[in-house]
């Protein structure tokens, strides 16, 4: 037992000790950063890893968040270059870059934020007139976000957006903003059926100039293949024409061929001629020229006095000398 007794105060102190060796123990999460003083005197900023603080001497005296952060502010009354007043609430999106700054630069950094904000915001918004504040939140925005980021920059603050999140005007003013608004959407509505209208005539008359273009287009059409088939007519019977007369003409010279292959003799010939005299006897020639084969033929004087009776009387018969 007095083994036991002289050992528990070693196992206290063994317990203290190790609970403050835990204690001094720092694991600094991502994103994260602890501002170190050391007998209230700045030492350092930790950033993410494990850290070992000094026991009694080095303290904590701020964990930063590095992240980007969204503070929401109330909505401030503003007045315009025209003396109208107006409500208008803001978002500041800003992000902690340097935490010894943001630790020993102000006090209370939030507050400061919020008023340096509205006085901003105020500024800008005196210096426009209610139409150019209704119709230039991206200009406010950029201008508000570099006024605020370089004034927060001593404090270790980055400001990186300003959105204006809403703008409210005087009822009145907004009663007379919806009846504007209600006139140009009926203004617009009318255009729009006026459009409407003309796109429709438009069309109709497109149709029937496409109707009467497709009309004189099929006459066109018709006049051609009407003409062409009259083209054609005309060319099959010039050809039928020619084709008969190359049949006579092949008549002819098989006609002769023939004549020629059976050797005729002269009574055939002297037949032929005179078939063909009469022939020419028939017609309304005021000469006739008759061969001397055919002057002993008993039948010429007949023929010739025909042909004097019947024809001119001034027509004369030539006798035709035979060849020695």
């Amino acid at each position: 037992m007095d083994i036991l007794f002289a050992i528990l105060p070693w196992v206290a102190i063994v317990i203290v000790a190790l609970i403050i060796f835990g204690s001094c123990i720092k694991i600094v999460p991502q994103s994260r950063a602890y501002v170190i003083t050391r007998l209230g005197r700045f030492l350092t900023v930790w950033d993410e890893g494990v850290k070992f603080k000094v026991p009694f001497v080095d303290r904590i005296v701020k964990n930063v968040s590095l992240k980007e952060q969204v503070v929401d502010f109330a909505p401030q009354p503003v007045i315009t270059k025209d003396n109208v007043t107006m409500q208008i609430d803001s978002v500041v999106y800003f992000q902690i870059t340097d935490p010894k700054l943001y630790t020993y630069g102000i006090e209370n950094p939030m507050s400061a934020i919020e008023n340096l904000t509205a006085t901003t915001l105020r500024n800008i918004i005196g210096d426009l007139e209610l139409d150019q504040t209704l119709t230039s939140r991206d200009h406010i925005n950029t201008k508000m976000r570099a006024l605020l980021d370089e004034a927060t920059d001593p404090w270790g603050i980055k400001v990186n957006r300003v959105e204006l999140k809403n703008i409210m005007p005087p009822r009145d003013i907004q009663e007379s903003m919806e009846k504007q608004m209600r006139a140009e959407r009926e203004r617009r509505e009318s255009i729009l059926q006026a459009e409407g209208q003309k796109q429709s005539q438009i069309l109709v008359a497109e149709g029937e100039k496409q109707s009467a273009i497709l009309r004189a287009d099929a006459a066109k059409q018709a006049a051609i293949l009407q003409a062409e088939g009259a083209k054609q007519a005309k060319i099959l019977e010039a050809e039928a024409e020619a084709e008969a007369i190359l049949k006579v003409q092949q008549a002819t010279a098989d006609a002769i061929r023939l004549i020629n292959e059976a050797a005729p003799g002269q009574g055939v010939l002297t037949i032929k001629a005179l078939e063909a005299f009469t022939a020419a006897a028939n017609g309304k020639a005021t000469k006739i020229i008759i061969p001397s084969e055919l002057q002993g033929i008993a039948g010429l004087a007949a023929a010739a006095k025909t042909v004097f009776d019947t024809e001119d009387p001034k027509a004369t018969i030539t006798k035709t000398v035979p060849r020695q």
